[in-house]
């Protein structure tokens, strides 16, 4: 059974109970993932590319979350969407 939580942007996301599976998409590819799960297993799952850092995008105002790439608990969300970037950009180089 989901039950509802509220996030800093105050609006309500539906969650899944712990240690189940949620439904994801990384790099628009679509992945199930255990909830909860750790930045590395992401990582591994959205198959990262050495160079690169995972971001969670955030609804409303405020900056992506920087997933770092270790063994620290995530909690994930069903429908999150994650994206890969360059972990250094060097604009006109």
């Amino acid at each position: 059974m989901n039950s509802l939580e509220w996030n800093s942007a105050k609006e309500v996301k539906m969650t899944a109970p712990a240690n189940h599976e949620v439904n994801i998409i990384i790099d628009k590819k679509e992945y199930k993932s255990p909830n909860p799960t750790t930045g590395a297993a992401l990582y591994l799952l959205g198959k990262v590319a050495s160079g690169y850092d995972l971001f969670r995008e955030v609804r409303g105002k405020g900056d992506d979350e920087m997933i770092p790439n270790n063994g620290k608990e995530v909690k994930l969300y069903e429908g999150d969407h994650f994206y890969s970037a360059q972990s250094t950009l060097n604009p006109g180089t």
